[in-house]
């Protein structure tokens, strides 16, 4: 069994917690996942299957989210996971304000991710690093957000504010509510999160566990074919006789056309059996479809 599976993470749940359990499920080894969600959110954690876990670099890479921010409240994982450092009341706070202040986060930006995640500084997880009391310089990465769109408000004393997010990837949403409070100096932190989509995948055709369990016991569960996922690449269609030399590894002389140089292609013999990915690069002032993953 080699493709995808577009799994409704529940809360709860780590994203190596659920490949364990996908494992499990479909008794099989081989089996990784595709932009890490937090335990307490939700929404779609693409899984590899098979052979196609060598495709996940390949995804595409933007991401979309439905987030809660509870503003009058900082915490130490820039969660409602974390314990509450501190907690002032803002039932003065308006949605204009909020609104005012959520444009600074739009487009290109500068983002110090949480102390609490799963990214490598000098070889360790931000989060062991925090857990063992270690205070270490977060580097800033440039991330993009696409766009916000506010879809409710409820004011109080601690106000609520839903908002959609779409996002380029390493983009962290705690870290967007962690920081609209900063600018708003009142604290802000993440109260819900849910990915509504990731790599291609959308969360209206997400399985849970449970709808996954019950299409295995009745054998009806497919995986998504990497044809499906990778659509959004440019794809060559190879001869039979020139696509078992590039299976083989040969670098294959090839007409550029219109595709560009050296970014990934699908690549299919005649027949649509998908093969792989190449890249097409310049060798000599000779352009030639280069193999890069063969199936």
């Amino acid at each position: 069994m080699q493709g995808f599976l577009n799994l409704n993470k529940p809360a709860g749940f780590t994203s190596h917690d659920c490949v364990a359990r996908v494992r499990r499920l479909l008794q099989m080894k081989r089996v990784g996942h595709g932009g890490t969600l937090d335990p307490a959110a939700t929404g779609v954690l693409p899984i590899a299957l098979g052979k196609a876990t060598r495709l996940l670099q390949f995804l595409q890479s933007d991401k979309a989210y439905k987030a809660t921010i509870q503003l009058g409240i900082t915490t130490t994982t820039d969660d409602l996971e974390g314990e509450v450092t501190t907690s002032q009341p803002v039932s003065d706070l308006s949605l204009e304000q909020v609104a005012t202040a959520l444009k600074q986060f739009q487009g290109k930006i500068d983002q110090i991710p949480p102390r609490y995640s799963a990214i490598q500084v000098k070889g360790k997880r931000l989060y062991d690093l925090a857990r063992a009391g270690k205070n270490i310089e977060i580097p800033v990465r440039s991330v993009e957000v696409f766009q916000i769109e506010i879809l409710d408000w409820r004011s109080g004393d601690f106000p609520e504010i839903d908002v959609a997010i779409a996002c380029g990837t390493g983009t962290y949403i705690r870290a967007i509510a962690r920081d609209l409070g900063r600018v708003l100096q009142t604290g802000g932190t993440l109260a819900k999160l849910i990915r509504t989509q990731s790599s291609g995948f959308d969360i209206a055709d997400s399985l849970t566990f449970e709808q996954l369990e019950s299409q295995i016991q009745q054998g009806s569960f497919q995986p998504i074919p990497p044809t499906q996922a990778l659509q959004h690449l440019n794809s060559v269609i190879l001869p039979t006789a020139i696509a078992q030399k590039w299976c083989q590894g040969q670098k294959i002389l090839y007409d550029v056309t219109d595709l560009p140089l050296n970014l990934p292609l699908q690549i299919y013999e005649e027949g649509d059996r998908f093969l792989g990915i190449g890249y097409i690069t310049s060798i000599n002032t000779e352009e030639k479809l280069i193999p890069q993953i063969v199936f």
